[in-house]
């Protein structure tokens, strides 16, 4: 029987404890509910301030004190956008450098191949029995009495155009086989 009284009496001093914690628990959330509903009314009066809202019951010091901290953030801020910039910039000059070095080398690549193109259009046309042939060349001249004058060719010699009075572009001529 005594067992089952200290047990009892263990049980109810225990349980007196637990009631006496959540009393003063509470008591320290109302507590902490006064302190932070206090600080967030600090802080929204701060905010308020900083957007230009409510200076009329600030005094002299505290208009002082308010606008030191302005000029702090500004000076942050302006920094900030500083690097910002001069990072972009830098990234820019990279790229840019980068395509420069591309350009280049493609340019480098064209010239090259237009280098293999027109030592291809130098060689000479080869016929089907493998010799090497040139083709005829002819040089336009004007003579005094109006024809268009071929010289050069297969023949070597001079030749008159039926045309009088004009000069016609090299590409217009053939040449012709006539024996005078």
């Amino acid at each position: 029987m005594e067992r089952i009284l200290e047990r009892y009496d263990r049980y109810l001093y225990s349980d007196k404890q637990l009631v006496g914690r959540d009393v003063s628990q509470s008591e320290n959330w109302v507590l902490e509910h006064a302190k932070l509903k206090a600080r967030v009314e600090v802080l929204e009066k701060n905010k308020r301030n900083f957007m230009g809202e409510d200076l009329d019951s600030l005094s002299l010091k505290e208009l002082q004190s308010l606008e030191h901290q302005l000029d702090a953030a500004i000076k942050s801020i302006r920094s900030r956008k500083n690097q910002a910039m001069f990072e972009s910039i830098s990234a820019l000059q990279k790229k840019d450098k980068a395509l420069q070095d591309h350009n280049n080398s493609l340019l480098k690549k064209i010239k090259e191949r237009e280098k293999k193109t027109g030592q291809q259009e130098g060689q000479l046309v080869q016929c089907s029995n493998s010799s090497s042939v040139l083709l005829p060349q002819y040089c336009v001249t004007s003579s005094r009495d109006g024809f268009v004058e071929r010289v050069g060719g297969e023949n070597g010699g001079a030749s008159s155009l039926t045309e009088p009075n004009s000069l016609l572009p090299a590409w217009m001529l053939r040449p012709t086989t006539t024996n005078e």
